[in-house]
């Protein structure tokens, strides 16, 4: 479970709860069956699809150090019809 991340609320995300579609940003060796695994045990809900893509690097400078952000995917999960994620629900 260390290998997912957190909800990602952006206006297009939250444009996608109305087709019941969410998003993550989970860590990079983290493959779609994986994910699949943890969200379905960890929420109780179906998933329908998974689709994963790896975010650009970002560049950090500090001093005259200069080093990258650190890598990780942001998933976008479809659950089946009749089903969704408790954490997102407007009651």
């Amino acid at each position: 479970m260390d290998k997912m991340g957190y909800p990602v609320l952006t206006e297009k995300t939250i444009r996608l709860l109305e087709k019941n579609q969410y998003s993550f940003n989970v860590s990079a060796q983290s493959d779609k069956a994986e994910i699949k695994k943890w969200i379905e045990l960890f929420f109780g809900v179906k998933v329908g699809s998974i689709n994963t893509h790896a975010l650009p690097n970002k560049k950090k400078k500090i001093g005259t150090i200069t080093g990258y952000t650190v890598r990780y995917k942001r998933i976008i999960i479809t659950l089946k019809s009749g089903y969704s994620i408790p954490l997102f629900s407007s009651k």
